[in-house]
């Protein structure tokens, strides 16, 4: 509807996969191919140059010089590629996939390997957890973001948010954006662990990381919590109003870092938090605001175009500053219309809100109602769905008062309507 379109890789892993390398550059290969093609391929001609955003990042970029050695190993350049690895570890002497990747580059100097972690005796469950790592590490610097487009949860920051996060936990990535002037605007991007038994969270203790747009709620020195937590952590909103009105529960979704004696951790390895490498979070954190900043994880991160974007935005504040004229009107047929058949608040649904409604209604000669800093955002796994969040000021002949509101508003019949309505 709104012309989503999803990352698609540079080069297709399969094809890739296809090429002819080098014994000596087999690791490198199984990597790119997903680290599922058996190391079997003979001497032949060096593939073309693939895209990716490694050259252009800074030199301390650990995905950077991962991916620097790996193209160096295609090239049959190992001395070099070890070398690199090892500066590598001696600025993150706890990357353990830094680690395996080296003592491969080793071995490869005696015999052809036949997959990514050849050591002798080595764990097959921790083998798996670091090739998972290492696809999704590079994975991203095989796509490449789409040009001019922005996850379709953004559509409207208010502006005192000065970031949002956006979190994809099929690729293991959490995205970055700056609000400019109201537009998102791409920042950076950080390898992630999510939930080990996947995502949708539905009940305590399930593993699983929640889908859903939230707000980070707090933030704790890492003196504050365990070692276990790293530098630091950002709880979020998680049981938000949607989950709760869909009968989800549980607590305690952070943010947060690693152990000291870690750097990062397998793609799906928490109980349900976003987790980071410690200077990743450091990173991250200094633009975090509390109360302010949106997280909205997704299982795959949809991506539409500015302008597309925009059109909705300019529809929904039309469709907002409908409703609050309707309001200001004090006809209850007009204020009701938008809402849905199926709304709830808290305590109360469709008919008891058209009753309270129409009661206080008949006692007012006179609404007047301000909005200020509306932001506005996508439910992922729902593109009917958004969350608007706007300070109320509300003033009639017998009352005056002020509040922070959320508000669902959901497209149906072509129509957006809302379905919820409720203190922020």
């Amino acid at each position: 509807m709104f012309g989503m379109t999803r990352l698609t890789p540079a080069m297709p892993l399969a094809q890739l996969a296809k090429k002819h390398f080098g014994l000596v550059s087999t690791l490198l290969c199984a990597v790119f191919a997903g680290l599922l093609t058996p190391y079997a391929m003979a001497m032949g001609a060096k593939p073309p140059a693939l895209k990716h955003e490694a050259q252009n990042q800074a030199q301390g970029d650990i995905e950077s010089m991962l991916v620097k050695s790996l193209l160096e190993v295609r090239e049959n350049r190992l001395d070099q590629a070890l070398k690199d690895i090892d500066a590598l570890l001696r600025i993150y002497p706890t990357f353990k996939l830094g680690h395996l990747i080296r003592g491969d580059l080793l071995l490869a100097r005696a015999h052809p390997l036949s997959t990514i972690g050849n050591a002798a005796g080595a764990s097959q469950l921790q083998m798996s957890d670091l090739r998972e790592e290492a696809r999704a590490r590079l994975q991203r610097h095989l796509e490449q973001l789409p040009a001019n487009r922005v996850p379709r949860y953004l559509v409207q920051l208010q502006p005192e948010q000065r970031h949002a996060v956006v979190v994809d936990t099929e690729k293991s990535r959490l995205y970055l954006f700056e609000n400019d002037n109201g537009t998102p605007r791409y920042v950076a991007d950080y390898y992630i662990s999510s939930g080990k038994a996947g995502a949708e969270k539905i009940k305590e203790g399930d593993q699983k990381t929640p889908l859903g747009v939230y707000f980070v709620t707090s933030s704790l020195l890492k003196s504050q919590i365990s070692d276990f937590y790293g530098n630091g952590a950002f709880p979020i909103s998680y049981p938000n109003e949607w989950d709760r009105q869909h009968g989800k529960n549980g607590h305690g979704i952070w943010l947060h870092g690693v152990p000291s004696n870690t750097y990062s951790r397998p793609p799906r390895a928490s109980s349900g938090c976003v987790v980071l490498s410690n200077p990743d979070l450091d990173k991250l954190g200094k633009n975090l605001q509390v109360g302010l900043t949106p997280v909205v994880i997704s299982d795959r991160v949809e991506w539409v175009d500015t302008k597309e974007l925009a059109t909705l935005r300019s529809d929904l504040d039309s469709r907002i500053e409908s409703w609050r004229k309707d309001w200001e009107s004090i006809d209850s047929n007009k204020y009701l219309r938008h809402y849905s058949r199926n709304f709830k608040a808290p305590g109360q649904d469709y008919s008891s809100w058209d009753s309270q409604k129409r009661s206080v209604n008949a006692g007012k000669s006179w609404i007047k109602v301000k909005l200020s800093d509306i932001s506005i955002f996508g439910y992922p796994g729902n593109e009917n769905l958004m969350v608007v969040t706007f300070t109320q000021d509300y003033s009639s002949n017998n009352l005056k008062n002020q509040m922070r509101k959320r508000q669902y508003w959901k497209l149906e019949n072509h129509e957006w309507r809302i379905i919820y309505e409720g203190v922020a």
